[in-house]
């Protein structure tokens, strides 16, 4: 084992081909079968001779290891022909027929050969109810168990469909390995289908967050396709996996003929594709499966042999997942929002559905909070006289397949949480952990810890100990320091999976002892982030304001939160939609609150008491009444704007039809709506409006935009040429796409508008279908241009960038990174738009330059500045005997106060004009 770890860690291993067809191809009988026509595992006991054929023929043309004849020998397999109770038995014996010719084939050749224990997925799908996962789990530990028995090197879950079965198959493994005294290499293998996802709709970034803290040895893919549509998946595993990759595809995609399904790609098809993953993407296990065959493996072997694995630098991306996508522990200009509203604790609303079994109603709440801008759900079923572990496995199980979103499992009860841990095939994070009772072996500490390291959750952990709950500033960095400690150094948890809670507590009662605990967490958190940027920091941030009037929270709340993200707090748990962006806010409220805040008390001024003032007989609906007497009292077009930049669409209509009655419905668009767009992302950006105001803009626009279509001017131009848009994997923000969509629309485009979440796969499909002239690609966030560039790469892989001209736009994008960085690395034409009707200009160059027509030329790209020389620079040579100048090394290095970038503003030009660097500034910034 250890020796099959090294290789794996030093060189290219070859795994074998398919398994099924060559054993089908030797006519096993009926009686070869025991009258279980297709149950390949029982030729293990009956027929070895055929297996151990199969095992020779790929070690026969070089392959380092061999998968047994074991992919159906699990407990829900076995039972579709009534001998479950033969797992053990099929799987120990399919095992030992490999260990015997590996065995032979180390000592003819002097090369080490290698057993892979197959662990197949069995047929049963967990996450949507088809089996409960004590029993899956318990049947593939059984599956494990006989192939260590029989001689496996490794063991590998393959071909799995659901997150939740790979979990369960993972973690019976794991189980097997523990009760043997032996320690495997443990690989996973997942099928991705054509449509881009797992069969159930799982994302790569959703599995890979799921699986990877499991502790596997490698992951990769295998089965359902061909190369080529696993290409993307691979690219994106290589940029982030810590661990390595393998891939064993089929023969490409099957095609059906008159003799039943043909496998077209072959043996040299599949060396090329396997040869370019080992130098592209850095894999360290190649195979095949469906339809490959010796002979493809023999090429395979003599591409790859003695190959070394490209290295790689992944950059892992830390985070919770669903089902069905991965949500990052950090965002990229505002804080992690974790919805409030389905816990029984804290809505009264989410507990009388629960009490009452409305768990429909319980669902459409979670609903609720991913429209109002959530990332992930705080699910909380704690109530006194309820049976927590029946309403968490019902709650989960239905979060699992109705939430997009990861879940948060909310429960001081072990039991409740390992409830919830069953139902979920994404990774949840535990709330929580603290040092109450201790840390000892029983404490519910080491419980609940033990507990998600086993399924590979991450842990909210909050600062108190056995003294109680930390309020100083030294006592909840104390207490964060052990928690850390303990975490990484003890339970093998990375920093970056511990999101440490520093506890919030009302500044509301009036009381000297509470005035400073504010000042306390934020203090704490800013000092936790200085020694440990890597940890997460969160809170339950509605404590803060207890006390007070609901309108008076609001404020407060909000005025807290922007203080803790500016100190580095990466999420909180809120009520997303009750958190309003400082820029909305009035500002002597903001300036009371952070008085209060930062106890600001002067003689003859509290500022407690004045913000109750403040906000006296003040409710909800009033403090809406007054701000829409504000925006009545603007002038048209400012009201306008200002509907946009606050997402307010009351009135909306009515506005617009009194700017048609002057203004053109293009121009309402570009010089108004769009204005209000630009602030918009401008406050994003700078973290002053958090992603779901952003959100209540961009719905505010679309309504407007829709409302000015009809009276928009339509060209007599039809069939100009086809454009396929599309916004980019991971992201869900469309407004500036169906923009386009509309204006290109109207001027005679065909426009094919494939909506959010686009995998390249899928663009490049619906580019091809509808023989598109161009491909546009949208998206907001930042991590949207990290894969704008991934599938420039891929229509590069694919040879297709001569065909498919590439139109980027979105708020993180910049035209010098689009017409710079990315121009360098697409071999087709790559442009940038910075709005709708720059894309329009575009798409007229170039289908105009496309088609040949006369004068049509494309806008020059913007050029890098290369610094210019007065003089030309003499070349120097090192003067012989150089000697080092005497220069102290041992310096201390200063910590920074932050890490990363911020954006502050309001700082006066004297405080910073003495270290600018003018000279840098006039030739470098302006030229």
């Amino acid at each position: 084992m250890d020796a099959l770890r090294e290789a794996l860690a030093t060189r290219v291993v070859v795994a074998d081909g398919a398994m099924g067809t060559m054993l089908q191809a030797q006519d096993p009988t009926l009686e070869d079968f025991q009258d279980l026509e297709g149950c390949n595992e029982v030729l293990n006991v009956t027929r070895p001779d055929i297996v151990r054929s199969v095992h020779e023929a790929y070690f026969s043309v070089g392959v380092d290891c061999v998968e047994t004849n074991t992919f159906g020998a699990n407990h829900t397999a076995m039972s579709e022909y009534d001998i479950a109770h033969r797992t053990f038995e099929l799987s120990e014996s399919g095992a030992r027929i490999a260990r015997e010719v590996a065995d032979e084939f180390t000592a003819s050749s002097g090369r080490q050969r290698w057993v892979l224990g197959s662990i197949g997925p069995g047929t049963k799908l967990p996450t949507l109810g088809h089996i409960d996962y004590t029993t899956l789990r318990d049947g593939f530990q059984q599956n494990a168990e006989g192939l260590i028995a029989g001689g496996a090197d490794a063991l590998i879950v393959e071909t799995t469909q659901d997150l939740l079965q790979t979990k369960s198959a993972i973690l019976g493994a794991r189980r097997a390995m523990e009760a043997l005294g032996v320690s495997l290499p443990l690989l996973v293998s997942l099928a991705f289908e054509t449509t881009g996802t797992m069969l159930l709709g799982s994302e790569i970034g959703a599995a890979l967050t799921a699986l990877e803290p499991l502790g596997v040895d490698m992951i990769g893919l295998n089965c359902s396709t061909g190369p080529a549509e696993m290409s993307e998946h691979l690219r994106y595993l290589t940029r982030h996996s810590r661990i390595p990759l393998l891939c064993m595809p089929n023969a490409g995609l099957p095609v059906l003929t008159r003799d039943g399904a043909h496998f077209p790609l072959g043996p040299q098809g599949l060396a090329d594709a396997q040869e370019n993953f080992v130098r592209d993407y850095g894999l360290s296990l190649v195979g095949g499966c469906c339809g490959t065959t010796p002979e493809h493996l023999r090429q395979v072997v003599e591409r790859v042999r003695g190959s070394v694995p490209a290295e790689r630098e992944p950059r892992p991306e830390p985070g919770a997942a669903s089902l069905y996508q991965s949500v990052p522990f950090r965002q990229d200009t505002s804080y992690l929002a974790i919805g409030e509203r389905t816990n029984a604790n804290g809505s009264k609303k989410f507990r009388e559905a629960m009490l009452e079994g409305r768990w429909d109603d319980c669902v459409e709440m979670a609903r609720d909070q991913i429209r109002e801008g959530a990332h992930m759900l705080d699910l909380c079923v704690d109530y006194v006289g309820r049976d927590g572990v029946a309403d968490m496995a019902e709650l989960a199980g239905r979060f699992a397949t109705a939430s997009t979103l990861p879940i948060v499992l909310d429960s001081t009860e072990l039991p409740v949480i390992r409830a919830g841990l069953e139902k979920l095939g994404g990774r949840a994070v535990i709330n929580s952990v603290n040092y109450e009772d201790g840390d000892g072996p029983q404490s519910r500490f080491a419980k609940v810890t033990r507990l998600a390291v086993e399924h590979g959750a991450a842990l909210i952990a909050l600062t108190i100990d056995e003294e109680g709950q930390a309020r100083t500033v030294e006592a909840k960095v104390a207490i964060a320091e052990r928690l850390i400690a303990d975490l990484t150094g003890n339970w093998g948890v990375r920093e970056s999976d511990i999101l440490i809670d520093t506890l919030t507590f009302t500044i509301c009662t009036g009381q000297e002892e509470s005035r400073k605990d504010g000042i306390a967490t934020i203090e704490a958190i800013r000092e936790l982030k200085r020694r440990h940027p890597d940890v997460q920091t969160t809170l339950g941030l509605s404590n803060i304001s207890f006390g007070l009037n609901p309108a008076a929270r609001v404020v407060l709340n909000s005025v807290f939160l922007d203080e803790c993200v500016k100190a580095g707090l990466d999420s909180a748990i809120v009520h997303a939609s009750k958190i309003v962006p400082i820029a909305r806010l009035e500002q002597e409220q903001v300036q009371v609150a952070l008085d209060l805040i930062y106890d600001r008390r002067a003689e003859g001024y509290d500022p407690l008491q004045r913000l109750m003032e403040l906000f006296e007989g003040v409710n909800m609906t009033s403090m809406k009444a007054g701000k829409a007497e504000e925006l009545a009292a603007l002038p048209l077009e400012e009201r306008l704007k200002r509907r946009i930049i606050d997402g307010e669409k009351n009135g909306l209509e009515a506005d617009l039809d009194d700017a048609l009655t002057t203004t053109p419905a293009l121009d309402i668009v570009n010089n108004t709506l769009l204005d209000g767009m630009k602030v918009v992302g401008e406050l994003f950006g700078s973290g002053q409006m958090q992603l779901p105001f952003v959100l209540q803009s961009a719905e505010v626009m679309k309504s407007a935009v829709a409302h000015l279509e009809p009276h928009m001017e339509k060209s007599d131009a039809e069939g100009k040429g086809t454009i396929v848009l599309a916004t980019v994997r991971g992201d869900v923000h469309d407004i500036g796409k169906n923009l386009v969509d509309i204006i290109l629309s109207n001027n005679g485009y065909n426009v094919v508008n494939l909506g959010i979440k686009q995998p390249v796969s899928a663009i490049v499909d619906a580019a091809q279908e509808h023989r598109a002239d161009v491909i546009g690609m949208s998206g907001l966030l930042v991590k949207s241009t990290v894969i704008m560039k991934e599938n420039l790469e891929e229509l590069n892989q694919r040879k297709l960038a001569a065909e498919y001209p590439v139109i980027l736009g979105g708020a993180a994008l910049t035209r010098a990174y689009v017409e710079q960085d990315l121009h360098e690395i697409y071999e087709g034409e790559v442009r940038y738009a910075r709005d709708a009707f720059e894309g329009l200009r575009l798409m007229d160059a170039l289908i105009g330059v496309k088609r040949g027509v006369p004068g049509a030329v494309l806008p020059e790209l913007k050029q890098r500045r290369v610094p210019k020389r007065d003089t030309p620079v003499a070349e120097t040579s090192e003067p012989e005997g150089s000697v080092r100048s005497d220069v102290a090394t041992d310096n201390p290095i200063p910590t920074p106060p932050f890490w990363g970038t911020r954006v502050i503003k309001g700082i006066g030009l004297k405080e910073y004009a003495t270290w600018l660097d003018e000279d840098a500034l006039f030739k470098g910034q302006w030229g």
